[in-house]
């Protein structure tokens, strides 16, 4: 029985997301992402070799699935977004909104090593993946553990 709920309600969390675009055959070809939610558009990281940015290059078409699940707390959300995704050049202060929902506030505080070897903020190869849906499907089924009633009510 599905149960809608707020996209926002999950859009906010720190959760990984599971982006799915398609390969030159079709096959669907899935990766975890973070991301960050702003102005309607579900923003994702990556540069210009990314093996995702190229497909999508190709194939706009994409879906990302976004799960919340906290088994202790009979919690288990499930955010579905659907449509074509765009390459956008990287905007290094909308890259530190994505991190910093990660890896908290204070940039100070943040690894170095990974800021400076895998993050890469200023890298000019840098790009965002932008994503406005054309559908968003929710279904709140946190009632395993409560059942009837849902956990998160």
């Amino acid at each position: 029985m599905p149960t809608p709920f707020d996209p926002e309600d999950i859009l906010h969390l720190p959760l990984m997301a599971n982006l799915a675009t398609l390969a030159e055959d079709g096959a669907p070809r899935n990766a975890p992402v973070w991301f960050h939610w702003e102005d309607g558009a579900l923003h994702m990281l990556s540069d210009e070799t990314a093996s995702s940015a190229r497909r999508i290059a190709r194939d706009p078409r994409v879906a990302v699935e976004i799960v919340h699940y906290d088994n202790a707390g009979g919690i288990l959300r499930h955010l579905g977004l659907r449509g074509r995704a765009t390459i956008d050049p990287m905007d290094p202060a909308l890259f530190r909104r994505l991190l910093a929902r990660y890896l908290g506030p204070d940039e100070a505080a943040w690894n170095p090593w990974f800021i400076d070897t895998v993050a890469k903020i200023e890298d000019p190869s840098g790009r965002l993946i932008r994503l406005v849906p054309d559908s968003i499907f929710t279904n709140d089924v946190s009632f395993f553990r409560s059942g009837p009633a849902l956990a998160t009510a």
